[in-house]
């Protein structure tokens, strides 16, 4: 099989995906490459078949720098920031279902939600501090990425990830990620976490 972007080769996708035991599978997004193409955005959509204003993978435009002031040089820099499911270690959302709707699986630490007993009540919404789960008014359910569990499932990638046209997304177990990240930037960038500071344990890297 060919590689995969330009550093995750398809060897080690397949051992990362059936690696015996628990494990916790994650997503590493290269935000210096991301070029805002929406085209993971649009796979999701496709893949899941959402409706109209549920979006599991929302691409953020972040503004970075100083415009405002006449005396200086203007030193402005835009970058995407996809924003799928974190996929917490510590889920928030699942600590706020009152109706044990929400789990998450020991296997893959995949966090999922079980639409025959979600209710709507939105309160998983308003713990999460990424604010992912979203209320599908047509079901009267909540829905959020899975990182399409029914393609991991048959050994496959989520389908942002095989989307992507800048190679920008990685899938994989998190400490192969971890340590795949540390091999190839360490020397320029250091790995972290969007709202790292959250006591949720994110299980989306990126780094930029």
């Amino acid at each position: 099989m060919a590689e995969v972007g330009a550093f995750m080769p398809e060897e080690m996708v397949q051992a990362s995906i059936t690696k015996k035991g628990p494990k916790q599978l994650a997503l590493w997004v290269d935000l210096e490459y991301c070029i805002g193409c929406h085209a993971c955005t649009m796979a999701c959509k496709a893949e899941n078949n959402t409706p109209v204003g549920v979006d599991y993978n929302r691409v953020t435009e972040v503004e970075v720098g100083e415009f405002r002031d006449p005396q200086q040089k203007p030193e402005l820099r835009v970058y995407f920031v996809p924003m799928p499911c974190m996929h917490c270690g510590k889920p928030a959302c699942l600590a706020a279902c009152p109706v044990g709707a929400i789990t998450k699986r020991k296997e893959d630490g995949i966090v999922l939600i079980n639409k025959d007993k979600c209710i709507g009540c939105k309160y998983c919404a308003w713990a999460c501090p990424f604010g992912h789960p979203q209320f599908n008014a047509e079901a009267q359910v909540m829905e959020k990425c899975t990182l399409c569990v029914h393609r991991v499932s048959k050994g496959l990638r989520p389908a942002c990830v095989d989307t992507c046209v800048a190679r920008t997304r990685f899938f994989g177990e998190m400490d192969d990620l971890i340590r795949l990240i540390r091999e190839k930037r360490a020397e320029r960038v250091s790995l972290g976490f969007v709202g790292g500071k959250t006591t949720t344990d994110p299980s989306i890297l990126y780094t930029k």
